[in-house]
């Protein structure tokens, strides 16, 4: 029987084979995906969707890579249950697997509210690779578009449609964009640059009915506001957000809060079962307490933490904390950590034209930050609030024009942040292998 088991084929679950591999060379491995694909990268669906990459451009890892390390993959094969006391994984179709060592990496799954005609045909999701294809076969016809939700996902999955030349409406319940990641005066720059490309923006509404065609009742037509104000369209994509996709511990032993509550280690609750990525609910070292934090690089090196500890060297997970860099209709943007804050905190602001920088302290140490339009000096100031440097001294400076590394005392400089500065490598290595980098 395998004596590792990991079911996800993603960030989480790539990094927690390496992981295994580097210290168990002979234990038999076996990743489970029920995506047909080799690991390719999720933040980059909406290039492919644009047509500026292929398959080929968006492997996180060779198609030889399985081979290379001794692993057997399971692509296209879904998991339907797991038989916890008796160590089984049981497949779509009958067969079953033992193990003595389970990763659960199984990421999140779209949020599709109750709407009345959601299951027409033109109503898509957008969080995979399966998704894109779906949705550039029904782009020949040059349809109407309604995008549902003004987060993460639908700003990309916004971006790519424009890039192919379609009418775009994009439709958020909350009164701004990407509530979730930036403050109110960053949400109206951006409402301002997708404007400017030509899509229509429509905030504090929300899609309360799905309508037909006259002459095909089956196929999108239109959407009716909750004000009542009808749009035509012909595909409507829903993009509000991922679940943690939790249905495999439901009602087992495993302990879940929104998520998969995971140790340090990122181990589960039962014995020798760990989980990591959208799913698990990890160290935030920003907020310091267990939250989803769902992307890509803290998919990664939870995977490498919870490889680690499966094939037995004790490892422990240094935290992560919602971290995004995007550039999308060609306005750069880098958000991290608490970026509304909470009482007690001090907000350090700066504003001039299309930029905007804002860094929030809490006891003189950086807990978010927000660049937007300049993202030059966005690695530094990511760095010190990644080392918990106490930025008593310089504070000051960190949203100037001429803020860098010769701010920092001298035994600080490159001993703290390392090569390259931080943000850059969190960029690199979330283009590399999730984004957006969350949602």
């Amino acid at each position: 029987m395998p004596k590792y088991v990991l079911i996800g084929n993603s960030a989480g679950g790539i990094a927690a084979a390496e992981a295994i591999r580097e210290v168990d060379r002979e234990g038999s491995i076996c990743i489970i995906s029920d995506e047909p694909y080799p690991a390719y990268s999720r933040p980059l669906i909406s290039e492919f969707l644009a047509g500026e990459r292929t398959l080929e451009g968006m492997l996180y890892r060779s198609a030889a890579f399985y081979q290379q390390n001794s692993i057997e993959a399971l692509l296209g094969r879904r998991v339907v249950s797991v038989d916890f006391p008796n160590t089984r994984v049981v497949l779509e179709g009958g067969e079953s697997l033992s193990w003595e060592r389970l990763l659960l990496a199984t990421g999140g799954v779209p949020v599709v509210p109750n709407i009345a005609g959601r299951e027409k045909e033109g109503v898509r999701t957008f969080t995979t690779l399966q998704d894109a294809k779906s949705i550039e076969r029904f782009l020949e016809g040059k349809p109407r578009v309604v995008v549902i939700g003004g987060g993460l996902i639908g700003l990309s999955l916004t971006s790519a449609l424009v890039k192919r030349g379609l009418s775009v409406v994009m439709v958020e319940l909350l009164n701004r964009v990407l509530s979730a990641i930036l403050d109110e005066p960053a949400s109206r720059l951006v409402e301002r640059v997708l404007r400017e490309a030509g899509v229509q923006l429509i905030t504090g509404q929300t899609v309360r009915e799905i309508v037909g065609k006259p002459d095909d009742e089956g196929r999108v037509g239109g959407v009716v506001l909750d004000s009542g104000r009808q749009l035509p369209c012909e595909m409507v994509v829903i993009a509000i957000g991922v679940t943690p996709r939790t249905e495999l511990v439901r009602n087992s032993p495993v302990k879940v809060s929104r998520g998969i509550v995971v140790d340090r280690h990122m181990a589960t609750s039962y014995p020798h079962v760990y989980a990591c990525g959208d799913v698990a609910e990890g160290y935030d070292f920003v907020y310091e307490t267990d939250r989803l934090t769902p992307i890509w690089p803290n998919a990664y090196l939870g995977g490498r933490v919870a490889g680690y500890n499966m094939a037995g060297k004790r490892t422990q997970y240094p935290g992560g904390t919602a971290a995004n860099s995007l550039k999308y209709f060609g306005y750069p943007l880098v958000s991290a950590g608490m970026v509304n804050p909470q009482d007690g905190c001090e907000v350090l602001a700066f504003t001039r034209d299309q930029v905007y920088r804002k860094v929030v302290l809490r006891d003189d140490h950086i807990v978010g930050l927000l660049f937007a339009g300049d993202i030059q000096k966005a690695g530094v100031v990511f760095g010190l609030m990644r080392e918990r440097v106490n930025v008593r001294p310089f504070k000051d400076a960190l949203v100037r024009d001429d803020f860098g590394l010769a701010f920092l005392p001298e035994g600080q400089r490159w001993a703290k942040l390392g090569r390259p500065p931080a943000l850059k490598a969190l960029r690199e290595e979330s283009a590399r292998e999730d984004l957006p980098m969350g949602e």
